[in-house]
């Protein structure tokens, strides 16, 4: 361990640039700066840009769309500047000229905030003859061409490379032009590498040799996953630690985080970051609208309060990279709809500044100009929302691991779809901040299969329920812990009043769920004898007297030959939920995976049960109540001095698969917005139809009706 300390702090020393070129007249704005800009806009410059393209088309648009913040490409794998660090290779179309220096200078001008992109994961030969120890090695220790230009080599993420090269590069982009941050795109590397330096520093780390195997329990996989986080996060450290020094207003903006499936600790994240930008660009293969309202969530889990971009890319995001292509706009602007709906500001992000098709700037500069002119409406101070969805990162990893997406995703994306349908308004948290400081404001929690719980975080769930929360958990939930070990009964087993029965059964086929007495459960089912049951499920027992068996499984049977489709045990007293009170709160547990079949196969069934288990463990009405026909997702935030309910249309032929053909109007819909305590109303407002409607006030809230909206409607509350 502690040669790795000395291998980072001579890399820091490495990093010092002892020339200084004169800096920018300009100078850039001061202070804590991260939470001002509200609309950003990316260049994101090609080699061949330099002398080619129109810089007075991209600062006319800026400054039509009220741009407030731009991040343009600097250097890495291609400087755009006359750089003097050795082996940064310049752009050759760049001349004597400097595109990014003029383009910051510019910028300033408009009085914007900038920063710096830099790209790492790549170099040219130059490079690569001079410094080899600077390249990814694969498996079979070979070193590896880039997979798209075979001119050129990836780099190691891990070694001198990013913390002695980039860390020069990225010291002398801060010293030369005052930047306010450094945005680094693809710095955490690209896949695993067995370079020399990889090798030697993971041995002095575990004493063990590079793993061979993603299973991570496997001891080197899961050592090699805590070191490798925990070198990127040190070398997050110390780029941010070099930024501050040349200029403390400045810091490392890494293009990093995510949900459970990110590789970084959002936590950590959530710490280190002042500002932070949600890099899911645009819809692709089969992927729900409201997807981009959902990163908005999973990182203000941990970043608070903080500011957070969300990345639009105006081009289709396919596996086939087309990069110059254009989406529809009514794509575009669904998409940054939705993350604004769930506080993310919109960044659009433009690769190539030479725009072969423009299609889509009429319609990012009309939602950029209506965003500008309700801004005061747009800068949340809190979520009003008293439902949360938990995301676990320690499930993901060393639970799900090269299943991730299928035993651990796929379970929140069908709550998530469930609660969008039931028009909840709900946040999302980490599993690491399960403390009463973070969910004191929430009343009922969501648990989709959060498998892997340590004994802590178990601790802290049941004293969240003793203290009156509701909570609704699927599956596996806690039946492993935090390293993905399974315990012989759940974590949560007091909480469920059931216990482990050491089987599980998968891939069922042909089972059912008996409808038994009337429960709240099952409301919206009173006509039905039976539902179809999920396809994985988890044999328990009940460990109290049961108050209600709304659910009873009817165990599988054949499905074929068709003379063979009958019930051989018709009626069990097998319970398919657990439905109990708790201390002051109450416990809903499912012990199958409901909310992943309800995702695979969106069965409206399934669609009942997982709302219903929410308002019966909620106990109270939501904050904010929205009826109508369609399909809506919803929110609702407070501001300084009013609070904000958006409506996001999802109502389109392609809803579940892009690009939208054509938005179907919204029809009518009625809302019950409740007031906090202590505000009266000052006015009301449709911020979109740019209207005065009449409402109500009745019992704390007040009733509006939402006449038909295109696309996005948002109803803003001005208090005194």
């Amino acid at each position: 361990m502690s040669s790795r300390r000395e291998f980072i702090q001579q890399s820091a020393a490495l990093a010092a640039l002892a020339a200084a070129p004169e800096a920018f007249s300009q100078t850039p704005p001061a202070g804590d700066w991260y939470s001002r800009p509200m609309r950003w806009f990316q260049l994101a410059f090609v080699e061949d840009d330099p002398g080619h393209y129109d810089p007075k088309f991209w600062l006319d648009y800026f400054k039509r769309i009220h741009a407030d913040a731009a991040c343009l490409s600097a250097g890495g794998v291609v400087a755009f500047y006359p750089t003097k660090v050795p082996f940064h290779y310049r752009s050759k179309f760049l001349g004597n000229a400097d595109p990014f220096g003029e383009m910051v200078d510019s910028c300033r001008k408009l009085g914007m905030n900038v920063i710096a992109r830099t790209d790492p994961h790549a170099c040219h030969q130059d490079a690569y003859d001079a410094h080899p120890e600077w390249i990814a090695v694969d498996a079979e220790g070979k070193k590896r061409r880039h997979w798209a230009d075979p001119e050129l080599w990836v780099t190691c993420a891990l070694g001198p490379y990013n913390f002695g090269f980039m860390t020069d590069v990225t010291i002398e982009i801060v010293r030369n032009y005052k930047v306010d941050g450094v945005f680094s795109n693809r710095w955490a590397g690209s896949g695993m590498c067995y370079c020399e330096s990889c090798k030697y520093l993971f041995h002095e780390y575990s004493g063990k040799d590079l793993p061979r195997t993603t299973n991570p329990q496997d001891p080197a996989r899961r050592q090699y996953i805590l070191w490798k986080e925990g070198r990127l996060f040190d070398l997050w450290r110390l780029w941010d630690t070099e930024i501050r020094k040349v200029n403390p207003n400045a810091a490392f903006l890494a293009n990093a985080g995510g949900g459970a499936l990110s590789d970084l600790d959002m936590k950590t994240i959530g710490t280190l970051a002042p500002t932070l930008f949600a890099d899911r660009q645009a819809r692709h293969g089969v992927m729900p609208p409201w997807a981009n309202g959902k990163n908005g969530k999973e990182y203000g889990a941990t970043m608070g309060n903080k500011a957070v971009g969300g990345i639009v890319s105006v081009g289709v995001e396919e596996a086939y990279r087309w990069k110059d292509s254009v989406q529809t706009n009514d794509e575009i602007r669904l998409w940054m709809a939705d993350g604004v709906a769930h506080n993310l500001r919109p960044w659009i992000t433009k690769f190539n500044a030479k725009p072969i098709d423009k299609r889509w700037l009429p319609a990012v500069e009309t939602f950029y100009n209506w965003h500008h002119r309700n801004e005061k409406y747009l800068r949340n101070e809190g979520s009003l929302a008293q439902v949360a969805m938990v995301y676990s990162q320690q499930t993901a990893t060393f639970y799900g691991g090269d299943r991730d997406q299928a035993k651990v995703e796929d379970h929140a994306l069908g709550y998530y779809q469930a609660l969008v349908e039931a028009r909840i308004p709900f946040d999302m948290v980490h599993d690491q901040l399960l403390d009463e400081e973070h969910l004191e404001r929430y009343d009922t929690l969501i648990l989709p299969n959060i498998a892997a719980l340590s004994d802590r975080q178990c601790r802290q769930l049941t004293a969240f329920v003793e203290r009156g929360g509701g909570l609704v958990a699927t599956y596996e939930t806690s039946l492993y812990d935090e390293w993905g070990v399974r315990r012989p009964d759940f974590g949560l087993a007091a909480l469920f009043g059931a216990s482990f029965d050491g089987k599980i059964d998968t891939q069922l086929h042909n089972s059912y769920l008996d409808i038994g007495k009337p429960h709240p459960i099952t409301r919206g089912l009173e006509d039905a004898t039976r539902v179809i049951n999920g396809v994985n499920w988890i044999h328990v027992k009940s460990t109290s007297p049961l108050a209600a068996n709304p659910l009873t499984l009817v165990p599988s049977y054949p499905d074929l030959p068709m003379e063979s489709v009958y019930m051989r045990q018709p009626k069990t007293e097998t319970p398919g939920v657990f439905v109990r009170d708790a201390g002051k709160g109450r416990v809903v547990y499912f012990p199958f995976d409901l909310d992943r079949t309800f995702w695979e196969v969106l069965a409206a069934d399934h669609a009942k049960l997982l709302r219903n288990a929410v308002e019966w463990a909620h106990r109270k009405p939501q904050p904010l109540q929205v009826t109508g026909k369609g399909m809506l997702d919803v929110s609702l935030w407070s501001q300084k001095d009013s609070v904000t309910a958006h409506f996001v249309n999802l109502n389109n032929p392609m809803m579940m698969k892009g690009p939208v053909r054509e938005l179907l109007p919204s029809p009518p819909q009625h809302a019950r917005i409740a007031i906090p305590k202590g505000k009266r109303v000052r006015s009301v407002q449709l911020l979109v139809a740019g209207t005065r409607p009449r409402y109500t006030e009745k019992g704390g809230s007040i009733e509006v009706d939402v006449p038909p909206f295109e696309l996005h409607e948002a109803v803003a509350v001005d208090l005194i």
